[in-house]
């Protein structure tokens, strides 16, 4: 029964499954695989024996970076290394990546000039920032009655910071509630 137990997690090893998502050396299952060098040079398309043998005569792992490739493309590299180099290009890249967030500013039908110049700066602020701003007008009770009239402070709100903003989606409503898209300015 130990023995089985063995078995069952050398093969799975083998299948891949245990410590990486890329096959080196012995995982690899292919009858042939075209080979990239230590160097970076084309080796050429040879038995897995074959490939084998040079990263073993290296010193360094056979990897297999292109499984779905005809036939499977395998590099002879240092895997601890090779690992390494592909984690710090993965990082690099999430560090230029910028996220844009979705900033919402509520506003009501019966809002007052300075409350709504209030809501306009912070709205600035946020476009300033590189977010995308969601205006939203609430309607309540008796105030559903009067949508169409609002629609007219959702387009000074738009007037108000046209210098750096742009509407990305005009005004649409959705249940209780009117909804419009700014997102800053390009120069």
């Amino acid at each position: 029964m130990d023995t089985f137990a063995n078995v069952s997690i050398f093969y799975s090893f083998l299948e891949g499954k245990a410590i990486s998502e890329l096959f080196i050396n012995e995982q690899i299952r292919a009858k042939e695989v075209r080979v990239i060098g230590i160097e970076g040079d084309q080796l050429g398309v040879m038995p897995i024996a074959d490939a084998r043998k040079i990263a073993e005569d290296e010193g360094v792992d056979l990897v297999m970076i292109a499984p779905t490739a005809k036939p499977p493309v395998c590099r002879v590299v240092d895997y601890g290394k090779f690992k390494y180099e592909q984690l710090r290009k993965e990082k690099e890249a999430r560090k230029k990546q910028k996220t844009v967030e979705i900033k919402e500013i509520r506003l009501s039908p019966n809002i007052d000039t300075n409350d709504l110049n209030t809501k306009v700066n912070a709205a600035k602020k946020f476009l300033e920032k590189g977010n995308r701003v969601k205006i939203t007008l609430r309607f309540r009770g008796r105030e559903m009655a009067h949508m169409g009239a609002s629609v007219h402070i959702l387009t000074d709100f738009a007037e108000a910071l046209s210098d750096v903003a742009v509407v990305e989606k005009q005004p649409k409503v959705e249940g209780r509630s009117m909804t419009m898209f700014l997102a800053e300015k390009k120069n």
